[in-house]
């Protein structure tokens, strides 16, 4: 078993709220895409709520803003899921749904095996990303790190609030 795992945390914002009919054909796949990746080799975890996936959660001032984040074993398995199939399908239709994001949108870093991010910790991530580009400590699938055990061992994991669903 690996002793990290890749985190992913992307945030977008919606065009209109989940329940508006502009949302309809993005909504109605969601629990098929989620489903897929849970069955996807290599998936460890993704933030839902009771719903079955994590579009209801409002972490952000903007209500529009919706989160996505999970967990995989490597990087190449998130990549596969990312790009390949039928999630790519919905990420050349992601314009009829979501308005050009003018910020990072995407981070990736590694986690000790077990660790389960939350919001907070995403947003350190996306927040780093942002003013200092990819680093160890948030990179994209342009510039990947791969994990380095000094620096891991030097993050204080407990300081970050527990996820608010699971």
């Amino acid at each position: 078993m690996p002793q990290y795992h890749l985190a992913q945390v992307n945030i977008g914002r919606v065009k209109a709220p989940p329940e508006d009919p502009l949302m309809a054909a993005f909504m109605n796949r969601l629990d098929e895409i989620n489903a897929l990746a849970d069955v996807t080799p290599g998936f460890v975890w993704r933030l839902k709520t009771s719903e079955g996936n994590a579009t209801y959660l409002r972490p952000y001032e903007d209500d529009r803003i919706l989160v996505n984040m999970s967990v995989w074993e490597t990087i190449e398995a998130l990549r596969q899921y990312v790009y390949g199939g039928r999630h790519m399908e919905l990420l050349k239709q992601r314009h009829q749904w979501f308005e050009k994001f003018a910020g990072v949108y995407l981070a990736l870093w590694w986690v000790p095996a077990g660790h389960l991010p939350g919001i907070d910790e995403a947003n350190q991530h996306l927040a780093y990303l942002e003013t200092h580009g990819p680093t160890e400590f948030a990179f994209t699938f342009k510039a990947i790190f791969p994990p380095d055990e000094q620096f891991q061992q030097a993050i204080d994991w407990q300081s970050f609030r527990a996820c608010p669903a699971t």
